[in-house]
């Protein structure tokens, strides 16, 4: 907080959106820093359902979502504005995310920009899978992006609104992802500034485990099933289904026990999901390759059979 009240930016407003919190978060801001203003939300809605509780309350031209375990530096604001005001058109960005444990590395949620290849893995410029690059300027131009991180996302109000925000069915985890999607099929386009630098700790809406296991891969398969054209989803769902199955098995042999479990209840969730109508099909599915920010091959293979770990070795 001390960080985000020292952001030298003529206008903007910093708002808490408290998503029924039961310690004593509340009590501790309005102590440390009267000058914050806070909503109070009775439930946990989760990271989608929150923001589309707290943004339906706020009004502004933009929105930046702000994880609370970030430390940003005293001019990321601007030159995020300045790529959203370059062009109508420009839907959202982020900055360069870099370790806050150690500054010198990206972060994981999102690196310089968020990718995603042709079966619906996630990536960023600087991390693939568990992989995270030291940063050396190498990717400091502004370059347009699949996804932008959901832990320091800047995206027009009227844009959030329009696209009706993140599916609260997501609770946490890639609803930014499915969010981006839809608005690249709306015709809007996502950047990464790396002119703003701001500090992310990682893993702090839910810590590893089987929990977030769940929700990572069983968010991914929903977003699949929302955004991809039929002809596609045909073929590459069961083959994620299949990919993913082997992931489990490579858990549960190197013991870790929950990683298959959560594998298996993600996958039973999707086909609840499908069977009892909660996945809302997109009005204007296009080919996922056609779209910014997408590597038309597979990850897995260039990352676990080519051994290619940089994200500029795989993408040229």
């Amino acid at each position: 907080m001390p960080s985000v009240l020292a952001t030298q930016y003529e206008s903007y407003e910093v708002v808490v959106a408290d998503n029924g919190s039961s310690d004593d978060s509340i009590a501790f801001l309005k102590a440390n820093f009267p000058s914050v203003k806070i909503i109070t939300s009775a439930t946990n809605e989760g990271f989608a359902g929150g923001y589309n509780w707290a943004l339906k309350r706020i009004e502004a031209d933009y929105y930046v979502l702000l994880n609370s375990d970030v430390q940003v530096t005293p001019n990321w604001i601007e030159p995020m504005v300045d790529v959203l005001e370059a062009n109508p058109k420009n839907g959202a960005c982020q900055p360069k995310l870099l370790s806050f444990a150690n500054p010198f590395n990206f972060e994981y949620a999102g690196a310089a920009g968020g990718w995603i290849d042709s079966l619906g893995y996630p990536f960023s410029r600087g991390r693939i899978f568990d992989v995270c690059e030291k940063d050396e300027a190498q990717y400091d131009n502004v370059a347009p992006i699949f996804w932008a991180s959901g832990a320091a996302m800047m995206i027009r109000s009227s844009v959030f609104h329009e696209l009706n925000g993140f599916d609260h069915t997501f609770f946490a985890h890639q609803e930014e992802i499915d969010l981006c999607w839809r608005m690249h099929l709306a015709g809007y386009k996502a950047f990464c500034c790396p002119q703003s630098i701001v500090y992310h700790v990682g893993a702090g809406t839910l810590p590893r485990g089987g929990r977030k296991v769940f929700l990572n891969f069983r968010n991914n398969l929903v977003m699949m099933c929302k955004n991809l054209p039929l002809a596609e989803l045909a073929w590459k769902l069961p083959f994620r289904f299949a990919l993913d199955a082997i992931s489990a098995w490579k858990g549960l042999l190197s013991g870790d026990g929950y990683f298959f479990t959560a594998i298996v209840k993600a996958h039973f969730a999707v086909i609840g999901f499908a069977l009892g109508g909660k996945i809302k099909r997109s009005t204007q599915p296009k080919s996922l390759i056609s779209l910014d920010g997408v590597y038309a091959g597979s990850l897995v293979y260039q990352y676990f059979i080519k051994k290619k770990q940089y994200f500029n070795k795989i993408v040229n």
